[in-house]
């Protein structure tokens, strides 16, 4: 399996070689021993997610309290989706700042986001499903969002999609600008993010 650190720091790309045979495909978009290696810590997988999304299901930008926040590892293994990690950890040298992969059901890769990180993607297909595994439970006081139509972040849904065809939730369509959560002190911070991060290579960090 590859793996290449993302424009956004505590983000990365899996990339694991898949086996094409007469019956389809096979991979393992996971291995928690490669994961370890390039990352610094394990993976404590205390929920995984799934959702389906027609073509022009928009969801996010969600992220959660740190401490103790929630870590993602998110694949698409049906269709496609632009996947989206933003840094919205106030402080942070790349404050502000956005990364995007395509995930798909043929290549099998998958993304990794460390807490404090923010997570949005766009279906580009129908029938897309998209797995999360987790490193904490959903916590609905816990969880916020950022407006992925947010003009300052500029996310890039409109070179894949017409701004008429996107579909949000109602929670995603009414979030708070970046600026707004900034100043509302929703946003996690640099520090906090840093003292979590430290706590994980320590190996003393609550799963």
């Amino acid at each position: 399996m590859e793996a290449r650190e993302l424009g956004v720091p505590g983000a990365w790309l899996f990339s694991p070689p898949v086996f094409p045979d007469a019956r389809g495909a096979f991979a393992a978009p996971y291995r928690a021993e490669v994961f370890a290696d390039v990352v610094g810590h394990p993976l404590h997988v205390a929920q995984a997610n799934t959702s389906v999304s027609r073509r022009g299901v928009l969801r996010g930008v969600h992220f959660a309290d740190v401490p103790p926040g929630q870590a993602k590892y998110v694949q698409c293994s049906a269709g496609a989706v632009l996947d989206v990690v933003v840094d919205l950890r106030v402080g942070s040298p790349t404050f502000g700042a956005w990364d995007a992969v395509r995930l798909d059901g043929d290549t099998l890769q998958a993304v990794y986001l460390a807490e404090g990180l923010g997570h949005a993607f766009l279906a580009l297909a129908d029938g897309s499903v998209t797995t999360y595994l987790c490193s904490r439970e959903y916590v609905p006081a816990a969880e916020h969002g950022v407006s992925p139509l947010d003009p300052a972040l500029g996310l890039p849904w409109s070179r894949w999609c017409a701004a008429e065809d996107l579909v949000l939730s109602d929670k995603d369509a009414a979030a708070a600008t970046l600026a707004e959560a900034r100043d509302a002190g929703t946003l996690p911070t640099w520090e906090a993010c840093l003292a979590r991060r430290e706590q994980l290579l320590a190996g003393s960090a609550r799963p």
